[in-house]
């Protein structure tokens, strides 16, 4: 275990902790990639795409075309706002302009479901850009400057990071949202510290995966969490490293739904692609589809996609 230098390990300990614990230099495991694991994905450029506001009255939510990463914004029936993740650092301004075009003027809730970069880098341009009242994070740190700078905009709001691990419920009217994961500590194993939630409205259930893989999948079923869903968040971006064939069962969604842009980690794996198939599941891509909307009444879900 390697410690980061002392002044992160204050400024994590004021916004996330009162206690002093070691923080964890996290590794790019080449395990869990699934074609060309020395490969970086590939940057292309990438515009917001335009997107239908929310329908009042119903639950909306937008799997975000942030390119290679993760981005989901949901507007409840009762007009609250969560934001889980912010792509890359390049991603920040891209979500930004779909916040506006959704015409979003604060978020209730900011999730950042681990500190990997293409999750939590656009985090501090919403930051700048908005007012947030809650922030949830696992507890769980990195050295990146990406990272730092999560932490400082955060603090600039003058907010301190909420825990978001198993059991945790957020407050929000009219639905029931409570994280699943994780369940425990995955030392610097950071996709297996990803922040799951899971949402129901009505009738209907959604499952936000962030990128956890097999190790948190098998504990949250041994956990016995509430994986159920219609909708499922498909874990990182389609890699073989999660959608264990246990968790899917358990999960056993309606809709599949795979954030992730050009690259070349092989995302998503025709592996992962057959095993939706095989399970009847519809899936939609953001490479594919531009950004991704399943709307819901509380009782029936329909899908709208950009192209």
């Amino acid at each position: 275990m390697r410690k980061v230098c002392p002044a992160l390990v204050m400024l994590l300990i004021t916004i996330i902790s009162t206690n002093c614990t070691n923080i964890k230099q996290p590794t790019s495991s080449p395990s869990t990639f699934t074609s060309d694991s020395s490969a970086s994905s590939v940057s292309r450029p990438i515009k917001a795409d335009q997107i239908k506001a929310p329908e009042k009255g119903k639950l909306s939510v937008y799997f975000l075309n942030v390119g290679q990463g993760d981005s989901t914004y949901i507007k409840t029936a009762a007009g609250e706002d969560i934001l889980i993740d912010g792509g890359k650092n390049e991603a920040g301004p891209i979500v930004v302009d779909y916040l506006k075009q959704l015409g979003v003027d604060d978020l209730e809730v900011m999730i950042s479901t681990h500190p990997d970069a293409d999750h939590v880098g656009g985090l501090d341009t919403v930051l700048a850009n908005f007012k947030v009242s809650t922030v949830y994070a696992p507890k769980v740190s990195h050295t990146t400057d990406t990272f730092k700078d999560f932490l400082l905009a955060v603090k600039n709001q003058g907010l301190t990071i909420k825990e978001a691990k198993s059991g945790v419920v957020l407050s929000l009217e009219g639905i029931a949202a409570k994280f699943a994961g994780p369940v425990r500590a995955y030392g610097d194993d950071l996709n297996d510290w990803s922040a799951v939630l899971h949402l129901t409205y009505g009738d209907n259930k959604f499952l936000f995966t962030g990128d956890a893989e097999k190790k948190s999948e098998s504990d949250m079923i041994e956990a016995k969490q509430l994986l159920r869903a219609d909708v499922l968040k498909v874990g990182h971006h389609g890699s073989n490293s999660s959608t264990s064939a246990a968790f899917l069962k358990a999960v056993s969604p309606t809709y599949a739904v795979i954030s992730v842009g050009h690259n070349s980690y092989g995302h998503p794996t025709s592996a992962i692609l057959n095993r939706l198939k095989a399970s009847d599941i519809t899936i939609y891509r953001t490479d594919l589809n531009g950004t991704v909307t399943a709307i819901s009444d509380g009782n029936k879900i329909s899908f709208v996609k950009v192209k």
